[in-house]
Formats: C-alpha cells, structure tokens, sequence
C-alpha cells in the first residue's frame, strides 16, 4: 500500500526486492514506463503505490477475471525494510494456521484467504520453490499424472537461480484468471504446499469446493479481498511522499 516492494537497497538497508523471498519478482521497468508517462501528464499527482493497484486492477481484467473498482489516493512510503517481511506475509511453506492468521490481521477471512489463493491460476512457480517436493523423493500427496511434467520441467535438485526454470501453475489454462485452479487443487495438482494445504484443511476446503463449482462466487469472493487487500494500512493526506520515480525516495533539500 507505499509502494516500499518498488525501492532499490540502499547503503543502510536491504530493500524487499532484494529478498530471497521476492525472487521471481521483476518487470519492474513497466511500472517506471507508467510513471514517465504519468508525470508527463500530471506531474507530482499520482502515487507509485496507486500505479501498482491500477495496474494489479488491470491486470486482473486482462486476464479475464473481474473489474473491482478500487480506490485511489495512496501516498508512497520512505523505507523498504527487507526484515520485516517475515513477521506479516506467509511463506509458501507455512501451514494453514499461519496463513489465516497472518491475513485475518488485515482483516481477511478464510474464503477471503481461498479466493486470494486462486491467483495462483495464472502465472507460473519458479522450480526453485518446488524442488522440496520433487527431491530427493517425490511428494506422495501429488497427482501421478502430474509428476513426470514436474520433472521434466524442473529437471535438478538444485536449480540455476539465474536460469528461468518453471512449472505453469494451471497447465489448462495458463493465462486467464479462472477456477481452474481450484478443479487443479483438488486434484492434487496444486504445485506450492501452500496450494495443497488449501485443498486438504478442513477450514478451508469447503470453500474450495465451492470456488471449483462456481466462478461466480471466487470472483465476489476475489474482488472483497482484493479491495481489503488494497487498502490495508495505506498512507494518505500528508503522510508519506509522492516519489518522482519509483524505485527511490524523494531527496529532501
């Protein structure tokens, strides 16, 4: 919600970007290609936070998923501080317990959790984040059918970080933003743990079942969370800046 993911590191601190756990993150270039562009219309007006919102809103749009209209009015934070990642956004590997907890804080609750969950429909997981479920032995919680593309496609136990190897999240659909993924999930074809646990706990997998009958329901579901998402704690009025450009704070003279 301040736009911190955008800064660079600096000489005092790590920058969330640079964190293992934002590793598959990039095209950052696009957002610095949206500022040029805004701030040659409007200069000093719009937020680098409110560019990343209107875009993820776009960008949910193009792949054909639901319009949600969000607010705008976000001012950009100062700091990016890589440490404090941990304490608030669940890892792929936790357990359930922790990713409700950690989003009920914001004020998500669990068909909140589930339907945020199914953005894991588009896109694709790094090999880097799968290979603890591929060596030195298969899952066996994962779908037959579905380990020997895993192999395939993330072929060593320890993959180059630098070369882009990957497993589409939902090999039916790649590109659009549906309830495949949840059809995926209850068919042991979820890739992540995270992705798993969805299908197998008790608290959430009622509401799985219901998001793979009706993508109706995921969308209402999606476009709540979305918009709590998008206005959790964000500064506004005076707080913050509104940075010149998106991957440094603003110098103050």
């Amino acid at each position: 919600c301040d736009a911190s993911l955008l800064l660079d590191s600096t000489r005092r601190s790590l920058s969330e970007k640079e964190t293992d756990r934002s590793f598959g993150l990039r095209n950052f270039r696009y957002l610095d290609t949206i500022k040029e562009a805004v701030e040659r219309e409007c200069p000093g007006v719009v937020s680098c936070a409110d560019i990343l919102v209107l875009s993820g809103r776009d960008g949910i749009v193009a792949l054909g998923g639901p319009y949600i209209p969000l607010k705008t009015g976000r001012r950009d934070g100062r700091k990016s501080r890589a440490e404090i990642l941990e304490q608030y956004l669940p890892d792929h590997n936790e357990s359930m317990s922790v990713v409700l907890e950690r989003f009920a804080s914001i004020g998500i609750d669990t068909p909140g959790v589930v339907a945020l969950l199914g953005a894991h429909s588009v896109g694709r997981t790094h090999c880097v984040k799968l290979v603890h479920r591929l060596y030195p032995e298969v899952d066996p919680a994962l779908n037959p059918n579905h380990i020997e593309h895993m192999l395939h496609k993330c072929p060593d136990s320890i993959p180059d970080p630098n070369a882009v190897q990957y497993v589409r999240n939902d090999r039916g659909t790649p590109m659009v933003l549906d309830n495949n993924y949840y059809r995926n999930i209850l068919d042991n074809k979820g890739l992540l743990i995270v992705d798993h646990q969805l299908a197998t706990d008790k608290r959430t997998k009622p509401y799985v079942k219901k998001m793979a009958k009706s993508q109706d329901y995921f969308f209402k579901e999606f476009g709540r969370a979305i918009t709590i998402l998008s206005e959790n704690n964000p500064l506004t009025g005076t707080q913050g800046e509104i940075r010149q450009q998106c991957n440094v704070a603003n110098k103050h003279h």
